[in-house]
């Protein structure tokens, strides 16, 4: 029988962390040396010594405008305080990958494994919703059709249901049908 491994964290908390900036899904370098278990400064070390092993689209460091605006979001502390005097790098999936790789530690080859799975969990629940959208667009397509069908039943419907009208033509009674 197999064991039950208990999560290091569970995902749905590693969910939270992930942000979007500039379009993409990244985790911030103070998330993720929390999760890694070591300091923001020791990771950010290991990446510089191994920058090679980091391309523009595993890595990058925030600009101070988009330092700012993520300081107004998630209330980060300020300078006179103790807060960041350096904007922060962020990872992406592959970046927190690597990460986990340079830094050799074994809790960060397992926490690893929960990023890159949260992850693809984020991309599975971002297809599935673009999946609903696209199936909500074609029924909304295929009933819209349908009104035009159900406006002129109506129509059908009614002139059968008007009372016919006697009208004296040729010294005869007719029967009219009041048509719109």
């Amino acid at each position: 029988m197999p064991k039950k491994t208990k999560e290091l964290i569970p995902k749905n908390q590693i969910l939270k962390i992930i942000l979007v900036i500039r379009g993409e899904k990244v985790i911030l370098d103070s998330d993720l040396a929390a999760l890694y278990g070591v300091e923001t400064r020791r990771l950010n070390e290991q990446v510089r010594r191994n920058i090679d092993k980091f391309p523009k689209d595993f890595m990058f460091q925030l600009t101070q405008e988009d330092f700012a605006n993520l300081k107004s979001q998630i209330a980060t502390s300020s300078l006179g305080w103790g807060g960041r005097r350096k904007a922060p790098l962020v990872f992406t999936e592959h970046g927190a990958l690597q990460a986990a790789n340079v830094l050799k530690s074994a809790r960060a080859n397992k926490m690893g494994v929960y990023i890159v799975r949260t992850f693809v969990r984020l991309r599975e629940m971002a297809l599935t919703n673009e999946k609903l959208a696209r199936k909500v667009d074609q029924l909304e397509n295929r009933v819209s059709g349908h009104d035009e069908l159900l406006i002129e039943l109506v129509r059908e419907i009614r002139n059968l249901s008007m009372p016919q009208c006697p009208k004296i033509v040729n010294d005869q009674l007719v029967l009219l049908c009041l048509i719109n």
